[in-house]
């Protein structure tokens, strides 16, 4: 058989190596779990995709409704302010009255 007639084959090998999970067969996924949850929230407070964590279907809803959880109780912030807290302390601000210019 010449090559040009040959069906296209699928190498056998994939190209991607498998990462181990970011989830442990011993961690439980809850809301109290800080040192977990805190892993799969980005610098800004929200929280990443599966695509980025690597996990399942079920992990990801998992880990939402816990980070949810955690925000509605109080243990997580709904965002991260630190960003804008440094830059109001930077922004010099006049705290006298005003003065019209005549």
């Amino acid at each position: 058989m010449d090559k040009s007639k040959q069906p296209f084959r699928k190498s056998k090998r994939s190209f991607r190596r498998r990462l181990p999970p970011p989830i442990g067969s011993g961690d439980r996924i809850d809301y109290r779990n800080m040192s977990l949850i805190s892993r799969f929230i980005s610098e800004q407070g929200k929280i990443l995709s599966r695509r980025v964590n690597r996990l399942t279907l079920k992990q990801q809803r998992l880990i939402t409704i816990a980070i949810k959880q955690a925000r509605i109780l109080s243990l997580l912030p709904f965002r991260n302010n630190e960003k804008q807290l440094e830059r109001a302390e930077s922004i010099p601000r006049a705290t006298g009255p005003r003065i019209k210019n005549k």
